[in-house]
């Protein structure tokens, strides 16, 4: 395969995505002709290639051997219905409220089959998506909500934020209804019944298959968008055409998948909002979790110090805790800073590897924890987010010199002899990454 056969598959999309344009109100019913061959090969390059393995334990290194020849097969399969959707391995990894969350891992010829149907779905969906969706689409990112968030608290003058968690979303999409928004905009028999495949697919866990009746599909590359099509239905386009013609004030709403805030002007619509959510979920299987959702009191401070309003409360969106702040210039300003949970998270797990590692040698170490910080700062290392980060920065270096001093017999390991190491073993001081204006 070489340049052109990519630079097929984009013309493809663009040419989907002119039909799906020119028929916005109509089911797409030829699309399979699309995946060819050339197709899904380019859908295997987009398949991680260290992905753990699925349950026939096979890697992508064992998958490349004879991936032209299964490419070809895979494609028969998939177009002439014999293809059958393999149980997906579940294992559990720990939340930050000390609860254990499953993921999937379909096998390597499953997330490519699955990559090559996002691959066609996709420009159909970009075209109706609306702008305050971020979550897993195509050159979009959880930054690019923050920095959305931000610009809306400041120009639709919002005073309430009403901060809302479904409770096991993905876990609880109803097969039904999402069947029934897919078939507004997808006719094509063949994607309908791959779709409908992985929907039944079992999940594996400690040699038992089991087939649960609602859900995206465990772990593949598609549930993301799958569940980006059923919360644009089921939430952006009622919030848009049907809640906010109606409401008093100002609001707008930002989403990243599942997790989504809303921000109003007026006390009353955001108290009307929440209780229509809970109407609106429940109509479609969904549940607002009651003790994590909350109606944050948000109003801008005036300048004045005479002002004695409520004080603004603060609220957490994305791994940040959002808030009111002060600029140098003395003006109101919105900032975020990282969340505790994803501090105590962040330290956490850099401790617990250091006290499993800290008998090798001191190069090895050093690279390992400027690894860590890097990955810490790369996503947190927004504008006025300086104070978290360098709270970060402070407590590795104190982990790292009790670690250090536990290992020496010859002195102690104080102060000033860690920070003559540092000269030769420095780590990466905080940095900003992410400008915001």
């Amino acid at each position: 395969m070489d340049n052109r056969d990519m630079k097929s598959v984009s013309t493809k999309q663009l040419s989907i995505a002119h039909t799906a344009k020119k028929y916005p109100q109509e089911a797409l019913t030829v699309l399979h002709p699309y995946m060819d061959v050339h197709w899904l090969w380019e859908a295997s390059l987009r398949v991680r290639k260290n992905s753990a393995v699925g349950v026939d334990n096979q890697s992508y290194a064992d998958y490349e051997q004879t991936k032209q020849d299964r490419l070809v097969a895979l494609l028969g399969k998939a177009k002439d219905g014999s293809y059958r959707a393999p149980p997906v391995k579940r294992v559990y990894i720990p939340k930050d409220d000390g609860e254990k969350r499953g993921i999937g891992i379909p096998t390597i010829e499953d997330k490519i089959l699955q990559r090559a149907v996002v691959m066609l779905l996709e420009p159909i969906y970009e075209q109706s998506f609306h702008d305050f969706s971020f979550g897993f689409r195509p050159r979009k990112s959880a930054h690019q909500a923050v920095q959305y968030l931000r610009e809306q608290c400041f120009k639709r003058e919002v005073s309430y934020i009403l901060d809302v968690d479904l409770r096991q979303y993905f876990d609880t999409i109803d097969h039904g209804h999402l069947r029934e928004i897919l078939s507004q905009r997808v006719g094509d028999g063949v994607l309908g019944r791959l779709i409908n495949k992985w929907l039944k697919a079992g999940v594996w866990e400690e040699g038992t298959v089991h087939y649960p009746e609602a859900g995206s599909p465990q772990g593949g590359v598609i549930s993301p968008l799958l569940s980006n099509i059923y919360l644009h239905t089921v939430l952006d386009d009622w919030f848009v055409k049907d809640i906010q013609p109606h409401l008093k004030g100002k609001s707008f709403m930002v989403r990243f998948a599942d997790d989504f805030v809303m921000g109003f002007a007026n006390k009353s619509d955001a108290e009307s909002m929440l209780e229509a959510l809970k109407a609106r979920f429940a109509a479609y299987g969904l549940q607002v979790h009651p003790q994590k959702t909350q109606l944050v009191q948000f109003k801008r401070p005036q300048r004045d110090p005479n002002d004695n309003g409520p004080k603004p409360e603060t609220f957490d969106f994305l791994g940040f805790t959002h808030y009111w702040g002060k600029s140098q210039q003395g003006n109101r300003v919105f900032k975020s800073k990282t969340s505790r949970k994803r501090v105590r998270r962040t330290l956490k797990n850099i401790k617990e590897w250091g006290l499993k590692n800290r008998h090798l040698a001191l190069k090895e170490q050093q690279e390992e924890i400027n690894s860590k910080l890097q990955g810490h700062y790369s996503y947190y290392g927004i504008s006025n987010n300086s104070a978290s980060l360098g709270q970060v920065f402070h407590v590795v270096k104190h982990l790292w010199r009790k670690w250090l001093g536990r290992r020496i017999r010859d002195g102690p390991m104080n102060w000033q002899r860690f920070n003559q190491l540092l000269v030769n073993y420095p780590l990466i001081p905080p940095r900003i990454v992410h400008r915001y204006s």
